[in-house]
């Protein structure tokens, strides 16, 4: 197969991809707008074939996966808890009864400000488990305080549990778990704390589960290394096309990634030294994670940064733009 063949399969590829999976997110104009971003026809064939693998989930998707999370990560758990506790009863009377109580006992929460990501799931956590208005809270509603004392706004909460779209690599979580958590623990420390994920980095995971308070820790889908773009055991060359090379791709990556992430951290006001370490850990992802993943709300940026780098400083056009925010690192 030649060069131009190859190429030809690839646009065969995507084109099905935008088609039916990428919500019309990628059509052949955007993409070679984005291929231009490249400075030789070998740049471009590789770009083409990294993006013929990226993994987007649309709307129907995610829905789907918070009906997972409730269900799975939180209902199930709590149905357990109840069988135990009842001489492992399989009387439905007496574990939906328990499990009504348990869930007025519960609030729901978003991980971050009321603008980002994981808060703006609980609109649609909400309508797809059919779930009352009442159960979701922000945080400023767990606690009161009075100045010389910080207490419980409401006693009767047994268990917190904060949702997430995405956890990389658990920073957010360890800064909810500082700055919230520890403080509910000393309170009492008897109430329940969870942090539910749709996706997370099984590094990402640990990392949470070693460093913060919450009780539970979980996600609807763990990444594993092999979804680390260029790890020993990446899953992305396995039987690749003889026109593709893994050690040229990375290099490609590093380069422009480079470039895109000392422009957007210079533009957040970073400086050297701090500028220059920060980008060389973050030019393929954030904290290196590597990953070609995006969502129907946003792009992490985990994700390559090729994919989706949008600002000022630099004219690049990304594929799968990533709606950004002051990193604060």
């Amino acid at each position: 197969m030649t060069v131009a063949e190859f190429e030809e399969e690839l646009y065969r590829k995507v084109k099905v991809l935008n088609e039916t999976i990428w919500e019309h997110r990628a059509n052949r104009p955007s993409i070679d707008k984005w291929l231009a971003n490249f400075t030789d026809a070998k740049e471009k064939t590789h770009a083409l074939f990294l993006l013929s693998q990226f993994m987007y989930f649309g709307s129907l998707q995610m829905r789907e996966l918070l009906k997972c999370l409730f269900r799975d990560l939180y209902k199930y758990p709590v149905v357990e808890k109840i069988r135990r506790s009842n001489s492992d009863t399989m009387d439905a009377n007496v574990i939906n009864t328990a499990f009504k109580i348990s869930q007025t006992q519960t609030r729901f929460l978003g991980i971050g400000n009321p603008s980002e990501s994981g808060t703006h799931l609980l609109y649609f956590f909400r309508q797809e488990n059919k779930l009352p208005k009442d159960l979701f809270i922000n945080t400023h509603e767990i606690f009161v305080n009075t100045g010389s004392t910080i207490t419980l706004r409401n006693p009767n909460i047994r268990h917190y549990v904060f949702i997430d779209d995405f956890c990389g690599s658990g920073s957010q979580a360890k800064s909810y778990s500082s700055t919230i958590i520890e403080i509910i623990k000393r309170i009492d420390p008897t109430i329940e704390t969870s942090y539910l994920m749709l996706f997370a980095t099984k590094s990402g995971c640990e990392e949470v589960i070693s460093g913060t308070s919450f009780d539970t820790v979980s996600a609807v889908v763990e990444l594993d290394d092999s979804f680390k773009y260029f790890h020993a055991s990446s899953r992305y060359f396995k039987n690749i096309s003889a026109h593709i090379d893994k050690v040229f791709l990375q290099a490609l990556c590093e380069k422009h990634g480079l470039e895109l992430i000392k422009s957007l951290y210079t533009q957040n006001g970073l400086t050297d030294p701090q500028l220059s370490i920060s980008a060389n850990r973050d030019k393929l992802g954030y904290k290196d994670c590597q990953l070609l993943i995006g969502f129907h709300h946003n792009t992490p940026d985990n994700t390559l940064p090729i994919i989706w780098y949008d600002e000022d400083l630099i004219e690049w056009f990304p594929v799968f733009r990533r709606y950004n925010k002051n990193y604060g690192i």
